[in-house]
């Protein structure tokens, strides 16, 4: 059974779906803090099938190792993580712990229940302002936000974890601003408050939840 964190999120319900569609076994956990709990209504809708949820924050370690006591779990993926390139510049304190905490946490909880393999969810923000493109995954790391530096330790942790330590299997994905939906419809972006990436707050301006969307600057070739 794979457990993965941020379930109800924007990628963690899109990669739900795809985990159930190949056949695997699933258990969800978020903290609904940027996603909304008819996310799993809509998920047993398109998968057919009772998804096995719990809501509980991965900085919480006594309710983590609950989770693994009580679901066979062999692997993780792990999407619970703040996202918000400015707000990270606002709450920096706050990614940090988030981010890095709750990585420390959930591995802290693998490791006593031997479970090893682990997919992170981390960002192309860890390369900063890019000396060339496309960017290649060796290019230099120099992130320029909390949110970019967040990720980057957390990758710095499981690197040091696995040349530490034997049998530990860890994949890391980078990518860039993610958009789009579900084939079905049945499942999407939907974030809480004021989106913080252009597709969604588009999509919410085109079903006139917000008055217009803004363009900053002039100069761009677009």
């Amino acid at each position: 059974m794979i457990l993965l964190t941020g379930g109800l999120g924007y990628l963690g319900s899109h990669m739900a779906a795809q985990i159930i569609e190949q056949g695997h076994e699933v258990v969800l956990v978020d903290n609904l803090s940027n996603s909304q709990i008819a996310v799993l209504d809509r998920l047993s809708k398109l998968t057919g099938r009772v998804i096995p949820f719990v809501q509980i924050d991965v900085r919480d370690k006594a309710a983590l190792q609950q989770v693994f006591s009580q679901y066979p779990i062999t692997q993780v993926v792990h999407f619970a993580g703040s996202k918000s390139v400015n707000e990270s510049i606002q709450q920096p304190l706050d990614y940090y712990d988030n981010n890095v905490n709750g990585l420390i946490s959930l591995l802290y909880v693998m490791k006593e229940a031997q479970v090893k393999t682990i997919v992170f969810s981390s960002t192309a923000a860890i390369y900063g302002e890019p000396e060339a493109l496309p960017i290649s995954e060796s290019a230099r790391q120099a992130p320029i936000t909390p949110y970019g530096r967040s990720k980057q330790i957390c990758e710095q942790v499981l690197q040091d974890l696995a040349h530490a330590e034997k049998g530990w299997k860890i994949a890391v994905l980078r990518y860039f601003n993610p958009a789009g939906a579900h084939q079905s419809g049945i499942i999407g972006e939907v974030p809480n408050g004021i989106p913080n990436n252009l597709v969604p707050y588009i999509a919410q301006v085109a079903r006139d939840e917000r008055p217009f969307l803004q363009v900053f600057g002039n100069d761009y070739n677009t």
